[in-house]
């Protein structure tokens, strides 16, 4: 199998995870080069993993036998860096949220769309076997016509986390818990309940954290055909607890707790099932977690790339999350509902 060159742009936290899926995926990926402006970072991470370094982003836009790159910069960066990598006709998988804004999240799509190269974004919950489950569970109708439908994540956070530079502002970030945190729960619930029409969202910065923006959000949802649902996130809540989505039908109930999917149907089937990869990362450490999704959606990418075909999550698909938590936020500042 002919090996995809690519090389990763920014070499922060959120690298660790992308780093051992692009170990695991060796035989189909070929590392040509790891970029970071901060020369002692970028030079440390090519020693730990064994990659190239490349001493300037030109050099590796200008070389035409790098065809993807990985983009883990953070998110106020990614719209220019979309532009620069599409415009040397670079495939690229990018980290979420796709930017700071909904605004510059569709001009970045665009841009991408524009130039014809594929654009994959690292929403992995969607790659989760139990999150696969809850999407083809309804799908296949069991549940039924959508009643309600609801996502909560109870992330804790402590102060030095957000003081570090740029953490939870509205420059860097764009938000808070929802845009940062919340985004892969909201879009694993959007993929099964399909995108609400409508909210009405409350957001605050809690007692508990100096930030920014909210540490705190919860909305109520309606969908376009009447079904009703909610929101509750949070990086307040010590120790943290496992998201999850609940996803209720005219046929039964779907409830997925942290790595656990039950089903209770109304014909009285129950089932159960477990992913096999532990969960993680709603305590004090971010990381840790198994890269084990991370590593589907890039062997996803890697696969779109060869077959010329879109990715499971493209722009389109990554804006709808990214619609709903704009609603969310305006609602809040509005005291209105908001359309979605």
């Amino acid at each position: 199998m002919r090996r995809t060159r690519l090389a990763v742009i920014g070499l922060g936290m959120a690298s660790a995870p992308h780093a051992r899926s692009l170990a695991d995926l060796a035989d189909r990926v070929e590392v040509a080069a790891v970029y970071s402006p901060n020369a002692e970072r970028r030079n440390a991470f090519a020693a730990e993993h064994g990659f190239p370094a490349a001493d300037s982003l030109e050099a590796v836009l200008g070389d035409p036998a790098i065809e993807a790159v990985m983009v883990l910069t953070p998110p106020s960066s990614h719209l220019e860096l979309v532009r620069r990598a599409a415009a040397a006709g670079k495939h690229i998988l990018l980290e979420k949220p796709l930017e700071t804004s909904l605004s510059r999240a569709e001009a970045l799509v665009e841009t991408a769309e524009t130039a014809a190269v594929t654009l994959a974004v690292v929403l992995q919950h969607r790659f989760r076997p139990v999150g696969e489950a809850l999407v083809k569970a309804v799908r296949d109708g069991r549940l039924g016509a959508l009643v309600g439908a609801s996502a909560r994540l109870a992330n804790w956070r402590p102060q030095s986390y957000y003081d570090q530079p740029g953490r939870g502002t509205r420059a860097r970030d764009g938000g808070g818990v929802l845009l940062t945190q919340a985004i892969h729960t909201l879009d694993l619930m959007i993929a099964a309940a399909g995108l609400p029409a409508e909210a009405t969202g409350y957001v605050a910065t809690s007692p508990v954290h100096r930030m920014e923006t909210e540490d705190l959000a919860f909305a109520a949802l309606r969908f376009p055909g009447g079904a009703l649902g909610g929101i509750a996130a949070t990086t307040a809540a010590f120790p943290g607890f496992d998201d999850a989505v609940d996803v209720i039908g005219s046929a039964g109930t779907a409830r997925l707790d942290g790595t656990t999917l039950t089903l209770h149907l109304h014909d009285g089937t129950e089932e159960t099932l477990t992913d096999a990869s532990p969960g993680g990362g709603a305590g004090a450490d971010p990381m840790a977690f198994a890269h084990d999704h991370h590593r589907r959606v890039l062997a996803d990418f890697l696969d779109a790339v060869s077959e010329n075909r879109p990715p499971r999550v493209d722009g389109r698909e990554a804006l709808k999350v990214h619609r709903l938590i704009d609603a969310i936020l305006r609602s809040a500042e509005s005291g209105n509902r908001e359309a979605v």
